[in-house]
């Protein structure tokens, strides 16, 4: 990325010196997230640029420094997003991503869509070799981003979830869930072909108009108040506004998308007056990594669906597929 706004170029680089703690990986897959199409628009800031994009990775390690023990040359794996400092209170609590020094891959440090990257090796993930590298690359952000969102929701049994937005993010929840039967899932979309995919993979698909002004379940309006925990995963106003008005009493919404527009001090007393509990969240930890990648490995994480198209390392293709 050189410019805001403007197409990704194609360079040559010289492949990163790494020193005693990291690793040189050569990159077999980088999956595209929607985040790169905010970097390259400028709705998140990226610095210093020029920056290459791409924080979902995935490949093989081809060179590893002295001080690397935990990972060693010809090992396949990925890596944490976060670039971090290892050292401050919330490095050593695991906390990591409010490391005062934090870097994140693709954003605020070059990341994966280059033959090379380099790491530290604390952030390497060591992949089975039942997941192919471009499932595997999504592990490193999409999965585990949705684990924690799931788990600190704290669905019981016999509840009832809705969700808000059936994209990647999404796709996760609903695989963990086939887990366990004790709670219902309500995926609600305005998008008819995410709709259909839901229908497939889901245990109870929604009925959802195409402009999303209604959404229903076996004939109930959401406003009805439907469900003891709300999953939003758009962060638009609407979204999160109508992810507390669906709420039972007592209910919980769980937010994890961000927009720069806030929702507002009404949406916000509704949640207080009536006991509700808003849960935020911010990314995933490091420690969680290993969980999900053996929740695929097992397939209980299913990512068969996962990578609807792979495409070659080239400038203009990946500029196409952010478009």
């Amino acid at each position: 990325m050189i410019a805001v706004g403007q197409p990704l170029q194609m360079q040559e680089m010289p492949v990163p010196v790494i020193g005693e703690k990291d690793i040189l990986v050569r990159v077999r897959a980088a999956g595209i997230c929607h985040s790169d199409v905010h970097y390259r628009a400028g709705v998140s800031p990226v610095r210093p640029l020029p920056m290459t994009l791409g924080h979902e990775v995935a490949g093989v390690v081809e060179q590893a420094g002295a001080q690397a023990t935990n990972v060693k040359a010809g090992e396949q794996g990925g890596s944490a997003l976060y670039i971090t400092c290892g050292e401050c209170s919330y490095c050593t609590t695991g906390n990591e991503q409010f490391c005062s020094k934090v870097k994140m891959l693709g954003h605020y440090t070059d990341g994966g869509y280059a033959e090379y990257i380099a790491v530290p090796a604390r952030n390497a993930v060591l992949l089975p070799d039942e997941i192919p590298f471009e499932q595997g690359a999504t592990l490193m952000c999409a999965s585990a981003t949705a684990f924690p969102y799931i788990a600190q929701s704290r669905l019981k049994a016999g509840e009832t979830a809705a969700v808000f937005g059936v994209g990647d993010w999404a796709y996760r929840p609903y695989s963990l869930q086939r887990l366990s039967a004790r709670w219902t899932s309500m995926p609600l979309t305005s998008n008819e072909n995410k709709l259909k995919l839901a229908a497939q993979l889901w245990r109870h698909p929604c009925e959802c108009e195409t402009k999303a002004t209604r959404v229903t379940r076996s004939g109930v309006s959401l406003e009805a108040r439907a469900a003891d925990v709300t999953l939003e995963l758009i962060g638009l106003p609407q979204t999160m506004r109508q992810a507390v008005q669906c709420l039972d009493v007592m209910g919980r919404v769980r937010h994890c998308r961000y927009r720069r527009q806030a929702a507002g001090d009404r949406y916000v007393s509704r949640a207080v007056w009536e006991r509700g509990r808003i849960i935020g969240s911010n990314d995933h930890l490091y420690s969680e990594l290993p969980m999900v990648v053996e929740l695929a490995r097992r397939k209980v994480l299913d990512t068969s669906r996962v990578v609807t198209r792979t495409i070659s390392l080239d400038a203009g293709a990946i500029n196409r597929a952010l478009e």
